[in-house]
């Protein structure tokens, strides 16, 4: 088949590289356009699109889908089907009749569960066993259209978000392309999502990254984990951003550690909670790099009244750190 790709980040490149490698023909890329990151605030093309470049691929990059021209120009393309993994756009009816086979879209979690944009990030940060991932085929709601295929994953207690995603993406792209060779071979059926069970994962952004010390260890572990590596949990120092790595709650010390308290001991950093202390293992203080939290502690010297979550210098959504 004639395949167009909708993708954007990182994740979807194992799911373009994997379908460059199929037995069909990708004859174009849809992405979003050039963004600024780093820490230069640079614009920069998508991963996808660096991929598909280097392949000699066509790349569509419009604003918003329901653009005119860009639906002309997927037409022009004639393609059979556009395989979709976290284009980050909702696509409007006009787009979604171009192919013949439709939009199908690969989506990290087991619909109806965790409809919206950041799906494993959510399921960490409730403490769920088991996600997966859902190839199914778009249509103009939000994750809402029936399901072609599913694979389960279990999650790990020490999955960030970054190792779930790393997975999903690399074994998600193998069933993608499993659904496409059936799409064209007429072996798939699609079938409708169940009308219970539904839950929403919006995007993270900074502020829902912040971490409240005095909920319990276990919730501040899934916070850090669920937002590791982007958008990065943080708390603050002397009303400073403090980004955080993965935490370990550790067993209750014979000394009581209050929310928020401070204690280096034996190269450790331990950090109370709601309940018992947790372990930092990174930190990376604002303006600078991150590094091992027994490294920050040497320079910054935190004594028995330092409090981390005091109130941070910024309030706004935007990462110091990007």
């Amino acid at each position: 088949m004639r395949l167009v790709l909708a993708g954007t980040p990182e994740v979807a490149v194992p799911s373009l590289a994997a379908l460059l490698a199929s037995r069909h023909d990708v004859v174009g890329v849809v992405t979003r356009p050039d963004a600024a990151a780093g820490r230069g605030r640079r614009s920069r093309p998508s991963p996808v699109r660096v991929l598909a470049e280097s392949h000699g691929v066509p790349v569509l990059a419009p604003r918003h889908p329901r653009e005119p021209e860009f639906q002309a120009a997927l037409a022009d393309l004639r393609p059979d089907c556009v395989p979709v993994v976290a284009y980050g756009a909702l696509v409007p009816r006009g787009a979604l009749d171009v192919p013949t086979h439709g939009w199908v879209n690969l989506h990290f979690s087991l619909l109806p569960a965790w409809r919206g944009a950041a799906p494993v990030q959510h399921a960490i940060m409730v403490g769920d066993d088991i996600s997966g991932v859902t190839v199914f085929r778009l249509d103009e709601g939000m994750d809402t259209g029936p399901v072609l295929a599913t694979m389960t994953e279990r999650l790990r207690p020490d999955d960030t978000a970054g190792d779930v995603l790393d997975r999903l993406a690399t074994a998600g792209a193998q069933l993608l392309v499993q659904v496409v060779d059936a799409l064209e071979d007429g072996a798939v059926e699609p079938v409708p999502q169940p009308a219970d069970g539904a839950s929403l994962a919006p995007k993270i952004g900074v502020q829902d990254a912040r971490v409240d010390l005095t909920r319990p260890a276990v919730a501040v572990d899934r916070l850090v984990r669920g937002c590791t590596p982007a958008p990065g949990a943080w708390t603050t120092l002397q009303g400073r951003r403090l980004k955080l790595g993965p935490v370990v709650p550790v067993e209750a010390t014979a000394e009581p550690l209050a929310p928020g308290r401070v204690r280096v001991a034996d190269g450790e950093v331990l950090v109370g909670t709601g309940t018992v202390p947790v372990r930092l293992s990174t930190v990376q203080p604002e303006g600078k790099r991150a590094m091992p939290a027994g490294d920050w502690a040497r320079g910054a010297r935190p004594g028995p009244e330092t409090v981390l979550g005091e109130p941070a210098a910024t309030t706004t959504d935007e990462d110091p750190h990007a």
